[in-house]
This record gives C-alpha cells, sequence and structure tokens, in this order.
C-alpha cells in the first residue's frame, strides 16, 4: 500500500497559516531583491570622488610647470607635462630614484612577511596555549602600542651606530620584525575563528602542536596574515621619520629620496607632485591585484557552526 503525501496546498491550509507564509516569502524577497536608492549612490559617489579628487590634483600639478600652481586662471585640465617631469625626477642624481625604489620595495616586503610570521605565531600562543602569565604578557605588549616611537629613536641611533649599521637598509629592517598591533590583530582573529573543539580533535588524531598549528591555525589565519601584510607594507612604504634619521642620501628610501626635490630654496612643485605620484603608483598596483583576493579570502576564511 502505497502513502501519498499531501500536496503543498493541504498543508498550508492545515497547520501553517496563509499570511505568515505569505510574509515570510514577501520579505525574503524584499532582501533579496533589495535595490540601493538615490542617496546611497550619492553617498558612495561623494567619498569616491574625495578619495579619487588628492590623486587628481596630484596629476593635475604633475602635468603642469613651476607656474601652474600660482595661476589664478588655472585649467582644471591635465597639461602635457607629466612625463617630462617624472623622467627628471628618475634621472635626478641627488634623488637616487632607482635605488630607493629597490630599498622601499626590499624592506617593506621583507618588514611585511616578518611581521605576518611573527604575529601568527605569537597569536596563536596568545589565544590557544595555555601557560602561566600569557594574560598579563598581551596586555604588556598592547600596552607598548602606547609608547611613542619618537621616545626610543635616541638610544636606538646610538645602538646602531655603535654596531656601524647607519646608512644601511638592515637599519629599518631589523627594528620593525614585530608589531605588537600584529600581535593583537592575530589573536583576536584566532579567538574567534579556530574553535577549541577542532584543535582537540586534531590532538585525539596524533597531530602535534607544530602540525595543529600548521594545518589549522595558518588555514584560518590566511585572510587576517594577508591584510595584516598588506597594512604593514603600506606603513613600511611610507615610513619617513626613522629612514631619515639612520639612512643617508646615498642609500635612501623612496619617501627619503623625494624629500631631496624639495630641499632647495626653489620648489618646483609640478616636479614634486609627479615624484609623489610615482610613489604611489607601486600601491595603487598592490591593491588593485589583492584587494579583491583579500575580500574572497575573508568570506572563505568564516568558520561555520
Amino acid at each position: 500500500m502505497s502513502i501519498s503525501t499531501p500536496p503543498p496546498l493541504a498543508i498550508i491550509e492545515e497547520g501553517i497559516p496563509q499570511d505568515a507564509a505569505r510574509r515570510r516569502n514577501n520579505r525574503t524577497t524584499k532582501i533579496r531583491g533589495y535595490r540601493p536608492g538615490f542617496w546611497v549612490y550619492a553617498g558612495l559617489g561623494v567619498v569616491l570622488l574625495s578619495a579619487v579628487f588628492p590623486y587628481y590634483w596630484s596629476f593635475l600639478i604633475g602635468s603642469g610647470d613651476s607656474s601652474t600652481i600660482n595661476d589664478p586662471n588655472m585649467s582644471w585640465i591635465p597639461g602635457g607635462n607629466f612625463i617630462a617631469n617624472a623622467t627628471s625626477v628618475m634621472n635626478d642624481p641627488a634623488v637616487n630614484f632607482w635605488p630607493a625604489l629597490w630599498n622601499s620595495i626590499y624592506s617593506s616586503t621583507l618588514i611585511a612577511a616578518a611581521v605576518v610570521v611573527t604575529s601568527t605565531l605569537a597569536g596563536w600562543a596568545f589565544a590557544k596555549l595555555r601557560f602561566r602569565g600569557s594574560k598579563a604578557l598581551l596586555v604588556f605588549v598592547v600596552a607598548t602600542m602606547a609608547v611613542p616611537m619618537q621616545l626610543g629613536v635616541v638610544p636606538l641611533y646610538i645602538l646602531f651606530a655603535d654596531l656601524g649599521w647607519t646608512g644601511q637598509i638592515g637599519a629599518i629592517i631589523i627594528p620593525s620584525l614585530t608589531s605588537a598591533f600584529g600581535v593583537f590583530w592575530m589573536t583576536q582573529y584566532l579567538q574567534q575563528s579556530v574553535p577549541d573543539e577542532l584543535i582537540e580533535a586534531a590532538r585525539v588524531d596524533g597531530a602535534s602542536m607544530i602540525r595543529t598549528f600548521w594545518v589549522i591555525g595558518v588555514t584560518a589565519a590566511r585572510p587576517a596574515a594577508a591584510m595584516l601584510f598588506l597594512f604593514t607594507f603600506v606603513g613600511a612604504w611610507n615610513n619617513f621619520f626613522w629612514p631619515f634619521i639612520v639612512l643617508d642620501r646615498q642609500n635612501p628610501t623612496l619617501p627619503v629620496a623625494l624629500s631631496l626635490l624639495q630641499s632647495n630654496y626653489f620648489v618646483d612643485y609640478s616636479v614634486v607632485l609627479a615624484g609623489v605620484l610615482l610613489s604611489t603608483i607601486p600601491l595603487l598596483i598592490l591593491f588593485a591585484f589583492a584587494g579583491k583576493q583579500l575580500v574572497s579570502g575573508i568570506m572563505a576564511g568564516a568558520v561555520k557552526g
């Protein structure tokens, strides 16, 4: 004897109120088919213009000549001197553009990679390991972010001067190999994204602590590590204070080299802003290639309960 299933209409008539089902379907349709209104697009347009305008202004001045910025009737259409100004920046013997560009790429990449490695290891220890004094030590690490870097410049410079490292690119890499913010960032992320039951299951299966960290911790930390790498790279790329003190003109980073463009009595702002735009091109390329991957990595790294 076969048992026939009742039709959906019969189910609705017997136990489910039609009004409630209709309201639920309408609400789901509204959420899925929601379209932003005019004010949403207007607000996004204002934010986009605010972000793009400084670059356009720099390109506008950088494509003119020395009199462009002082011209009261300046045109908002870019001129045709940007390539000439950029070439003068790259060929200026006082700037050392290409060695400075390589120093910035090399030091920023190494600093960002080291911060990701050390922060992930320390974050895993603070988030998932049990040892005496872990909370107090984490508070101490976070408290170091309240100490300004300017307070440690003099003893740090004396140390590197005694070691004979002043003027070398290692003098800006070594003090930046760890980051208190990176440790705090990875600790909070790993606490939220890795359940303790998953670690206990790995230990039951016979995995060592190192293998557990490599298989579970590193996999879960990839989205946060990618964002930490990006933010640390940008911070190291734009760092000016400490490289300006410890490096010399023969071996500078890019921000220090570009500061030499305005060290004379007469400042040609068209050349200066052309150099500033050249220094932002690698960052724009990095964001263009890494932005979508970062967003997709964050979405893929969510832990489903």
